[in-house]
Order: C-alpha cells, then structure tokens, then sequence
C-alpha cells in the first residue's frame, strides 16, 4: 500500500497538514471502520501502521495473531527511533 493513496482514500488529499480537523476526524473515521472490517492480515497491518503514524492506533490487542502483534512492535520501535534521531 503507498502511503500517499492510503492519505487520498481517507483523508482526500495527501497533504494531511493542509487539512481541517474535521477533516481529520472525518478520515480518522473512515481509517477506523476499514481496519475494524479488513480481514486481510496483510492490509489490516497497513492500515494499523498508518494510524499509529497518525497517533490513533488501537492497542495491540487489536491482532489476534502473534506474529502481528511483533511486527507491530518492531513497526513501533522503529518509528520511535527515527523520531528520537530526527
């Protein structure tokens, strides 16, 4: 998934600074209810990416599965660092 299309999908442009905070909640919204409804473990793990970028990720809990609960951590840890070395 490109991370500018997934901004146009819910957010409507990829310029999410450029946005309201309606239109923030609104695409928040949206984000919120595909990953509720997506069953491919591969797309869900996209969209929890985006969100957690975005700062409304749900818990990890939220992966039945392990391997994806890891792969969210390690997601995590490496976004942490890039933030602390910027």
């Amino acid at each position: 998934m490109d991370f500018d299309q997934l901004l146009i999908r819910f957010f409507g442009s990829a310029d999410i600074v450029a946005l309201s905070p309606g239109q923030i909640a609104d695409g928040a919204d949206r984000l919120r209810l595909e990953f509720g409804l997506e069953k491919d473990s591969g797309r869900r793990f996209a969209l929890w990416c985006l969100m957690y970028m975005l700062g409304i990720a749900p818990d990890l809990d939220a992966f039945e599965d392990e391997a994806d609960r890891e792969a969210a951590r390690d997601f995590m840890d490496a976004v942490d660092q890039e933030a602390d070395d910027s």
